[in-house]
């Protein structure tokens, strides 16, 4: 049989891609029969991807907690955008974390079971207090009808009816009051050292992004739930 050279030169885009399609199978050849492992990983490039954070804006977020008239389900909702708390955050509160004449919430054994303290604005001081007259909680700050912690799906089936009353048209979970607090934060120029504290992230990186607000006004200074909340709960 004739052999005919190859010339190296006139080697094809379709030619090159067949031969990434043979390459499982070459290596896996290599491993089995011959007892050599060839290392191609380079070949493929590894891609990253990430996704931004979806937040509610602070016209969302005053509609939504405008609409939730019942006062446990707003002070549900006003502690984990005020706070920045995860969802899991929220339901180990206790009564004794509330330090209102120091104006802080000390939130225990949170994610990487680091505890830290974060701000108790005004507005949800107030708000938490009338609640606690109302329903006199006995351990956890929210509980259920039969006492312990309240669960998660209740508080997801609040926000989702708020969402709906608000005629909130963004997606959100209630992860998403989180993200909005974070956005907020820095939308009002506070340091994301500072937010990165607050929301009780180990790398300032995790924290970074948030950084695609870009229309920052930083001659405010204050806390999101002083923009926020505009009105008497």
């Amino acid at each position: 049989m004739l052999a005919i050279p190859l010339d190296r030169t006139r080697i094809t885009l379709v030619y090159f891609l067949n031969m990434l399609a043979n390459i499982p199978p070459l290596k896996k050849f290599h491993c089995q029969i011959l007892d050599k492992k060839i290392q191609l990983d380079y070949l493929y490039p590894k891609r990253s991807f990430s996704k931004l954070p979806k937040f509610f804006s602070k016209e969302e977020v005053r509609n939504i907690l405008d609409n939730t008239q019942n006062l446990k389900h707003k002070a549900i909702l006003m502690t984990i955008y005020s706070c920045g708390l995860r969802l899991s955050e929220l339901l180990n509160l206790k009564i004794k974390d509330i330090k209102s004449s120091d104006g802080i919430i000390r939130i225990h054994q949170s994610k990487g079971n680091k505890d830290r303290i974060v701000s108790l604005p005004d507005k949800l001081l107030a708000t938490l207090r009338h609640y606690y007259q109302a329903f006199k909680p006995k351990e956890y700050l929210f509980e259920g009808e039969k006492g312990g912690k309240y669960s998660e799906r209740s508080v997801q089936l609040i926000l989702k009816k708020a969402l709906i009353k608000a005629n909130v048209q963004s997606e959100g979970s209630v992860h998403t009051l989180r993200h909005s607090y974070a956005t907020h934060l820095i939308q009002s120029g506070i340091d994301i050292r500072i937010v990165k504290e607050l929301l009780g992230h180990e790398n300032i990186k995790t924290t970074m992004i948030y950084t695609h607000i870009t229309d920052i006004d930083k001659q405010k200074t204050g806390s999101c739930s002083k923009v926020v909340f505009t009105q008497k709960y």
